[in-house]
Formats: C-alpha cells, sequence, structure tokens
C-alpha cells in the first residue's frame, strides 16, 4: 500500500505530507485547488514523464518521496533483481525535477533510472484518470482487456514467435521469386563485389593489426632510443656507470656478507637476488626488441596494404571486420540466387508447415478468447446491474479476421443500455457517464484476478450523478475491502463512503498561491461534504452529510 507521499515545489503546492489508510482514501477540493498536481506527483514518482513546467516558480527543483509498505513478494523479487534492497514492509521511490526539465530517481536511496521506476510502478498501481474511459472505445484496447482477463499472454507469446518465422519465410520466397532479369541483375552485382573483396585476402582484425605495426615503423627512431636509454639504466650501456642490474647485484653482495652478524639480511640478500635475475631476464628481452630490424621494403609493403584497405573502406563505405561479414552474406544470397527454385521450393514447403502451426495457434486463441469474453461479459454485466444501468445488455463480438500478430480475431464490445434497442459498438453509444462505469466495472472484474495492490481514480465521477453515483461510491468502497484506493471526486456520495476524506485548498498572501491537504476529522466532512452538495457549509446540509456518513 502506499503509506505516505511527500512533497516539495510542485506546481502551487510548496509542501504537503499526506498519509493513507489501507482502504478507501478520497480527495476533494475547489476546481483548480491542485487536485491534478496531486496525482501529477504520484505519477512522477512512478516514473511518468517530468514536464519542467511544474517545478514551482522560483524554486531550485521539485522534490517527490512516496513510501510503500505490505508490498506483494513478486514486487520485492522485481526490485530485487534490479540490485535495490527491499523487504515486503520497505520501499522508498523519490523523484527530484529541475527547471531544466533534467529529474533524478532514487530507490531506497539509491540512484535509478525512470525506466526502473516505471517497471516496478506497474506492480504496484494502476491510475485511471477521467479521459481513460475514451480508450474503451478503441477495439484493440478491447482485445487487449480480454487477453489481459483470459490470461493469454502466454499463447500470444508463442503465436507471436511463428507468426515471426512465417512472415520471414514470406519475404525470403518473394524475394527468390523475383523476375528472372532481376535475378541476373543481382548476381551480376553480388559476384563483382565478392569478386572485388576476395581479390585482397582480407582477415579479421587486420586493420588493427597493421594500424600499430606502421605506427611502430613511422616512430622507429624514437622506439630505438627509448629501448637503447631503457637497456642503459638497467645494464649501463656502453659508458662505465652502473646499471640498475650492477647495483642489485652490489647489494646483494653486501647484505651477504654481514649475515653472520645480522642473520636478518640474510632473507632481504635473498630477495634481492631474485629481483637481480628478474632484472637481467628484463634487459634480455629490450635487447632483443632493440635488435629488431626496421626494414624499409617491409614498411613499404605494409604502407601498401594499409592503402589497399582505405580504398576498400571509402569503396564500401564499410570498416574491414564489417565488409568480412558482408562479404559472407553477399556470398550467401549469391548461392541462393544460383539455386533459387530449389530453394523456394524448400521454403514455400517448411512455410506450409509453419502456416499449418500458425492457423493450429490462432484457433486456440480464439477459443480462448470466445470462452473468456462470456465469463468477463457475464461479470461486467453484473457489475453494471450494480451500477443503476439495469436494462443493459453486453457482449464481446469475435469475428473472423486477417492471420496478424495478434491473432485472427476482431475484438469489438457490443452493448445496448436502454430496453427496445439492439447492441452497438460501444464506441457509437455509450455516454460519458456509461464510459465511466463500464471502466468501474471492468476495473472491478480486473480487481478480483489481478495484484496491483493500490488503485487510483482521478474524477472517474464525470457524467454521473443521482442514484448512479451512488453506487459507484458502494462499489470503490467495496474495492476498497480488496486494496487500497485513492478517489478524487467531486461528488459527495462518493466522497462519503471514503474511510480518509482529505481535503485540498487553494489559498493565496496577495504574493504567492499556495495549496495545503487537511485530513479531515467526522465535523470538519460535515462542512465539506455539504460544501459540495450545495456550495455553501448550511446546518440543515450538515445535518444531511452526517446521515450520509452513518449510512
Amino acid at each position: 500500500m502506499l503509506r505516505e507521499i511527500y512533497i516539495e515545489n510542485l506546481a502551487v503546492i510548496e509542501q504537503a505530507r499526506v498519509g493513507f489508510c489501507a482502504g478507501f482514501n478520497v480527495f476533494t477540493g475547489e476546481t483548480g485547488a491542485g487536485k491534478s498536481i496531486l496525482i501529477s506527483g504520484i505519477k512522477a514518482i512512478l516514473g511518468g514523464r517530468a514536464s519542467r513546467d511544474i517545478v514551482r516558480s522560483g524554486a531550485e527543483k521539485a522534490h517527490i518521496t512516496a513510501v510503500f509498505g505490505d508490498l506483494p513478494p513478486s514486487t520485492v523479487a522485481k526490485i530485487a533483481q534490479h540490485g535495490f534492497s527491499a523487504d515486503e514492509d520497505a520501499l522508498i521511490l523519490t523523484r527530484e525535477i529541475y527547471p531544466d526539465g533534467k529529474s533524478t530517481a532514487r530507490i531506497n536511496n539509491k540512484p535509478a533510472t525512470a525506466a526502473i521506476l516505471r517497471e516496478i510502478a506497474a506492480e504496484l498501481i494502476d491510475i485511471h484518470g477521467q479521459h481513460d474511459s475514451q480508450t474503451l472505445t478503441d477495439t484493440v484496447r478491447q482485445r487487449d482487456l480480454l487477453d489481459n482477463f483470459g490470461r493469454l499472454t502466454g499463447d500470444l507469446a508463442e503465436y507471436a514467435e511463428v507468426f515471426k518465422n512465417f512472415s520471414d519465410l514470406s519475404r525470403r520466397i518473394k524475394k527468390l521469386q523475383t523476375d528472372d532479369s532481376a535475378k541476373s541483375e543481382r548476381a551480376a552485382l553480388l559476384k563483382e563485389k565478392t569478386d572485388d573483396v576476395n581479390r585482397y585476402k582480407l582477415s579479421l582484425g587486420e586493420e588493427a593489426e597493421l594500424a600499430q605495426k606502421l605506427a611502430a615503423l613511422r616512430n622507429a627512431k624514437q622506439i630505438k632510443q627509448g629501448l637503447a636509454a631503457a637497456r642503459g639504466c638497467l645494464s649501463g650501456g656502453e659508458s662505465d656507470d652502473f646499471g640498475a642490474v650492477d647495483l642489485v647485484n652490489q647489494c646483494r653482495n653486501y647484505l651477504a656478507e654481514i649475515a653472520e652478524f645480522l642473520p636478518k639480511t640474510s632473507e632481504l640478500a635473498a630477495r634481492l637476488e631474485g629481483a637481480g635475475i628478474e632484472l637481467d631476464d628484463v634487459c634480455g628481452e629490450i635487447a632483443a626488441l632493440d635488435s629488431d630490424g626496421f626494414d624499409p621494403e617491409t614498411a613499404a609493403k605494409l604502407e601498401e596494404r594499409m592503402a589497399d584497405l582505405l580504398h576498400l573502406k571509402r569503396k564500401y563505405k564499410l570498416d574491414i571486420d564489417e565488409l568480412i561479414h558482408a562479404a559472407d552474406d553477399w556470398r550467401d544470397e549469391l548461392a541462393e540466387l544460383e539455386f533459387s527454385d530449389d530453394i523456394a521450393e524448400k521454403l514455400i514447403a517448411e512455410r506450409k508447415i509453419v502456416g499449418d502451426n500458425l492457423k493450429r495457434l490462432a484457433g486456440e486463441i480464439t477459443e480462448k478468447r470466445t470462452a473468456a469474453a462470456s465469463e468477463l461479459a457475464s461479470k461486467i454485466t453484473a457489475e453494471l446491474l450494480f451500477l443503476d444501468m439495469p436494462n443493459v445488455r453486453l457482449f464481446f463480438e469475435i469475428t473472423r479476421e486477417n492471420v496478424t500478430m495478434s491473432g485472427m480475431d476482431g475484438v469489438e464490445i457490443m452493448i445496448s443500455v436502454n430496453l427496445g434497442e439492439e447492441p452497438k459498438p460501444l464506441a457509437k453509444i455509450a455516454s460519458g457517464g456509461e464510459l465511466s462505469r463500464i471502466m468501474l466495472a471492468l476495473k472491478a472484474v480486473l480487481a478480483e484476478s489481478d495484484k496491483i495492490p493500490v488503485m487510483i481514480f482521478d474524477e472517474i465521477d464525470a457524467g454521473i450523478s443521482g442514484r448512479a453515483a451512488l453506487k459507484v461510491g458502494q462499489k470503490m468502497s467495496e474495492i476498497a475491502q480488496k486494496r487500497q484506493v485513492l478517489c478524487v471526486t467531486h461528488l459527495a456520495s462518493i466522497a462519503a463512503k471514503a474511510d480518509k476524506h482529505l481535503l485540498i485548498e487553494k489559498t493565496d498572501d496577495q504574493t504567492r498561491t499556495y495549496t495545503k491537504v487537511t485530513d479531515l476529522n467526522l465535523e470538519e466532512r460535515k462542512r465539506e461534504l455539504a460544501r459540495i452538495i450545495s456550495g455553501d457549509e448550511d446546518e440543515g446540509l450538515q445535518e444531511f452529510a452526517n446521515t450520509m456518513l452513518n449510512m
């Protein structure tokens, strides 16, 4: 559950700390008081898009922190997968947004990304806004909801893999079945390119190795001087000076001579003996490097080879390693073209097998969708009857369409809300209030099967009043028995059902505007419900509000 949210400098909210209960939490307040800002803050903390405009004017940054507890085990596992420590009773999400549009995120005080916040949020909170009901009119959305209810994710993933294989085979067959003149032209071009590349006998990593050798050749004088100087440091060179090898050996001898008087020096002498051997070996390897010849003829050949490689890179606009891989692809394609008829015949036979499997899987998905559609429609209808739509008839119409990535079904919600009317597509006949209730009904049904612990309804009561609004409040209260519910509303009949009532108010000091959030007690709730009903706090209306609270 969401236990608390703390906000600083978010639009009109200078500072607010809001605690929530486990059941039904409701926000009310005048239009423009800042209810939408609070929801925006919650969306931001869950990885949503953070606009620079949301930072309070003059502030260095906006800050939002949310504290969650009683986490589902799956969410704890998801957090751990991303490398963050977590347990069921401790999750702190933080988001800071800056005036330049940049933002930072933290999970349990460790840096995170907005993408990780979004992934975790998908298991924590389901937010439904007043405009989200309109998505119900989209038939693709309707199909997705049905598939989600029917738990078809695994079936669709398996089907999608087979569909991709079928599509790839179709593309290859089409490519092989081009007209003969086009195939001849393509084959001639491929042969010309492969022959050109073959002449140079390229090898992977050759360009980098060649560049290193040339760098050594081009700096031969400096290398030779450096090696001679290094060797001189160790061996003394041609001068009479002692080198490091001689000095180490002398030191070893001095220590060995006094070992009988100071035994500790014996161990030190032994260590220096090992160091002297190692230094002598290094000196030998330097001498070997110094003796390597820098043949001008070899240098010329390497320069010529590098020129060839640069010519190929410019010609084909590819690095040498990329060109080697491209040439392999050209050879494969050329072989396919030379034997295109035979290959196409084999691919057609393979596609037939894959296509039969694709149709079988699509048919199984259709069967499962049909079964899920009947069950889901029945449950939604039952919820709508409760939500004061007594004459509703609703079903999912499933029609056969072309085979696509999502199967071969067209899915559309058909509905009739009045007696004597034939069901028609949802998009054509449902009003705003009806769409809101249908979405709430759907959320109530899905709440029985999904594991998301928090649901937020942002002014879902649009277009609803009277008895229907009362039923919507009752339904939200029912949902809150199974999970935490946060709701922004303008209706007293919904607000009266809440376990916790939070008032959002906007004030000003004649220079700046401020928004505060107040946890209302019983008397304050009565006054707020009276205000919602009529716009004032009349005592008679407060008595009526008291009756609503006691119902």
